[in-house]
C-alpha cells in the first residue's frame, strides 16, 4: 500500500501535518536523520494528538517533500 501525504503545515507542537484522502497524519519524529514516524491525528484534528501509527510496510510518498527539523 502506498500513502501519498500532502504537506499542510505544522501543528501547535511544530510537528509536520499531512493530508491524504481527507485524513490527517503527523510525523512525530521529523528529524532529517531519522526515518519518518507517521501516525494519524486523533479525531482527525489538525492540532490533535498523534493516534494510530501506520501499519508496518506502508510505503509513504511526501508531496512536495518531507518537512524535517
Amino acid at each position: 500500500m502506498k500513502l501519498v501525504l500532502t504537506h499542510l503545515g505544522r501543528d501547535s507542537r511544530s510537528r509536520p501535518v499531512y493530508e491524504s484522502n481527507g485524513n490527517l497524519y503527523v510525523d512525530t519524529d521529523p528529524r532529517k536523520d531519522r526515518a519518518p514516524n507517521i501516525c494519524t491525528k486523533y479525531c482527525n484534528a489538525f492540532d490533535g494528538e498523534p493516534d494510530t501509527p501506520l501499519p508496518d510496510g506502508t510505503e509513504v510518498e511526501f508531496v512536495p517533500h518531507r518537512d524535517t527539523w
